[in-house]
């Protein structure tokens, strides 16, 4: 960044958004994470350019919209959506009612408009081939269909009563044969956890010791087909169920194992609702060793984010705030810092965290900071190319004297904020 920002170099309006960009990318560059850090095997052009010392933006076109993925294109005229089920970074799963007979199905509906990159196409037609792999398999979700309009790729399959994590440890062979299944196929889930099951609940009352009650599997968003002998070299998966060999960069069909036969699973353990996920804490991490300008770029691009986008880090949030009092304390991140994970770090370096975090002293970490701590940086820039537009937010809020310029006297101010 000092290349962009020198004393002597001020930045134009007309790359505004290129400048906050650029610090956001660079930060996303020390610190991938999840499925946007997947392949990376597969070389990607950095989205700015240089121009006469200046940085040039280089658009990228949506690859969902332009795709024909060859769906079903009725789903509107077969089904209605009803009330929301639960969300990922992006997609949403429904319930809906098929409208010949009344049966009720759950639907992931994906938006192509976030289908920015070939990878991200890739992904959606990977996991519709993949359940179409394990359909029958008693502990696999059914899957019925999959269809796509102008706007949305929708996935449709049966919906039954979700099964908690606490329930998921009493039937643990269940998923053990899921990912022998999955396996026997050669893929790797890599992401095995009870969120992912559903449980089919055949008599009332239900007792969750009951044999007849199997589950089933319904996520293979991160799923892949493996070869003998390959590794996947990024970081995926949740937080507690997190292999050693994926945060070394080395998994393969053995992490599936290991994430199942993990301490969740004993009788009155420490089971969450929902599980933190590796790359929220991962960024935490990361986030302390970002240069000043770094960190403030993040803070001014997590508040240009919305509802939608920020739903996930909320659901995060308030999972490491025990307390629910809407800002977590040091104790609390220790807590979720070091509790079940493969590396857990000592008092002084979650205090480090703590206090980078912190923006505005007060010794806790309100949620807005935390976004701009843990946000999928990389994510945004693979699957969401419409926010980088929108990055003159964040370019105003370093632009002090709105002249449409960012000079060194107002980045010093704002580092007082």
């Amino acid at each position: 960044m000092g290349a962009c920002l020198s004393s002597a170099t001020q930045v134009s309006s007309r790359n505004k958004a290129t400048a906050v960009a650029a610090a956001a990318a660079a930060a996303a560059d020390e610190g991938k994470h999840g499925r946007a850090g997947a392949k990376n095997e597969q070389k990607k052009q950095k989205p700015r350019a240089r121009n006469g010392g200046k940085l040039k933006a280089v658009s990228r076109l949506s690859c969902g919209r332009r795709t024909n993925f060859g769906y079903d294109r009725e789903f509107e005229r077969r089904y209605s959506i009803g009330k929301l089920l639960g969300h990922g970074q992006f997609g949403y799963t429904f319930v809906a009612t098929d409208k010949a007979n009344g049966d009720r199905v759950a639907v992931k509906r994906i938006d192509k408009n976030k289908m920015t990159l070939p990878i991200a196409v890739e992904d959606v037609k990977r996991e519709v081939k993949i359940l179409k792999a394990l359909k029958g398999h008693e502990n696999v979700v059914d899957f019925y269909n999959a269809f796509e309009d102008d706007s949305y790729v929708y996935i449709v399959m049966e919906k039954e009563s979700r099964y908690t994590e606490k329930d998921a440890a009493v039937v643990v062979r269940q998923m053990l044969k899921v990912a022998a299944e999955c396996h026997l196929h050669g893929l790797v889930h890599r992401d095995m956890k009870p969120e992912i099951f559903l449980l089919i609940i055949t008599e009332l009352p239900f007792k969750s010791t009951e044999e007849d009650c199997p589950l089933k599997a319904t996520d293979f968003g991160l799923s892949d087909f493996i070869r003998p002998g390959k590794k996947f070299h990024d970081i995926v998966g949740s937080a507690y169920y997190v292999a050693p060999e994926v945060l070394k960069r080395r998994s393969g069909p053995e992490s599936d194992a290991w994430s199942i036969a993990h301490p969740w699973a004993r009788e009155g353990g420490d089971a969450l609702e929902i599980p933190l996920d590796i790359s929220v804490l991962s960024n935490m991490r990361q986030f302390v060793k970002y240069s000043r300008f770094k960190q403030f770029a993040l803070r001014a691009l997590a508040s240009t984010l919305n509802e939608e986008e920020l739903a996930d880090l909320k659901d995060q949030f308030h999972t490491i705030d025990v307390d629910k009092s809407g800002a977590i304390s040091v104790e609390e991140m220790r807590h979720a810092l070091g509790k079940d994970l493969p590396w857990k770090l000592k008092e002084p370096r979650v205090l480090e965290i703590v206090q980078a975090m912190d923006s505005n002293t007060d010794g806790f970490i309100d949620f807005e900071e935390f976004v701009a701590a843990t946000l999928h940086v990389h994510q945004l820039v693979e699957h969401d190319n419409g926010k980088w537009r929108s990055l003159s937010k964040a370019f105003d809020k370093f632009d002090v004297d709105k002249n449409g310029y960012i000079t060194p006297d107002e980045l010093e101010w704002y580092s007082f904020l």
